[in-house]
């Protein structure tokens, strides 16, 4: 048993008071010798304050949060250890295709991209995920993990607005790293979700490629496209100089001997679409460790201290006065 606040101990001694402190109720005798022996009053008397002593001490221990030995169980599921790498540029909150139907203004990609994503995670409960945000550089989200309540508050954290930059080259190397301290188990995959792109260094280049290609990671990339952007698949009309920076890095991503394939979406539809392909080609046997927390007694010593104050109130008020 491991007690997570083990400071609360040092309150046991107040389990003493109701022996130590005496009552005043009753009658007063200028003789004592004239009170007749009441052997049941005492007993009864000496029950009640060890009742309120142990009261206490339900209380105490349940401050000091007891908690069972945690156990580590291994599963086997269908799925993939899975990096989502999410923009949280400030264009990321302008409007889906930045147009209005209906007399309905459009969902913002951000938003958008937090829906369908938490849909995607829901859709994949066997799953192990990892989560990093970026804007000018990486912002660590959630180690890979398959605690659905930390990678949903991360998508969260991930999808909110932030600077006005786009550094994919660190939320790429940050992603990857998550790969590190974890057993390979199935497929490994990298899902990069941006509106834009930027330029890479020869360096980041050569840091990407070697951190893919050697832990054999799969990377998917989404674009969230506006009107006016242009298509990263209409890339036959530029040289690899005049091209814009995301058909360049799509033609980086092309030439790395990885399994890689990119998305466009310029609706909610076309991005519900883009994951819901990814989520059928990355689905593999993986196993993976889950711990099991142990029992908490708190809620056990919370129980019995609510009985003991139902009891008490329950002798004191059968009194005979």
């Amino acid at each position: 048993m491991t007690l997570l606040q083990p400071w609360a101990l040092l309150l046991l001694p107040l389990a003493a008071i109701p022996f130590i402190l005496k009552s005043h109720q009753g009658q007063f005798y200028s003789w004592i010798e004239i009170v007749p022996a009441d052997k049941y009053s005492e007993i009864a008397n000496l029950i009640l304050k060890s009742m309120v002593s142990l009261l206490i001490i339900c209380i105490v221990l349940a401050l000091s949060s007891p908690q069972g030995e945690s156990k580590q169980e291994q599963k086997i599921g269908k799925g993939a250890q899975t990096v989502l790498v999410i923009d949280r540029s400030v264009s990321m909150d302008h409007p889906f295709a930045g147009q209005a139907s209906g007399g309905r203004a459009a969902e913002i990609k951000s938003m958008a991209a937090r829906r369908l994503i938490t849909e995607f995670i829901d859709s994949r409960p066997d799953d192990m995920m990892g989560v990093v945000g970026f804007t000018n550089s990486a912002l660590y989200g959630m180690k890979i993990t398959a605690n659905r309540d930390a990678i949903h508050g991360a998508i969260k954290a991930a999808t909110g607005p932030a600077l006005n930059q786009t550094n994919i080259g660190a939320g790429i190397t940050q992603g990857v790293t998550l790969f590190d301290n974890i057993q390979s188990s199935g497929s490994r995959a990298v899902i990069l979700l941006s509106d834009g792109a930027g330029k890479l260094s020869p360096r980041v280049k050569y840091k990407i490629s070697q951190q893919l290609i050697g832990k054999k990671i799969n990377l998917y990339w989404i674009v969230l496209r506006e009107p006016d952007d242009i298509s990263i698949f209409n890339d036959a009309n530029y040289s690899d100089e005049q091209a814009p920076d995301a058909i360049n890095l799509d033609r980086f991503f092309k030439s790395l001997k990885i399994k890689y394939k990119a998305f466009e979406a310029d609706n909610p539809t076309t991005l519900e679409s883009a994951l819901r392909e990814i989520n059928a080609k990355e689905k593999n046997i993986i196993q993976y460790s889950v711990i099991i927390p142990g029992h908490d007694y708190a809620n056990n010593l919370i129980a019995i201290a609510m009985v003991l104050s139902l009891l008490i109130l329950l002798i004191k008020n059968l009194r005979i006065h």
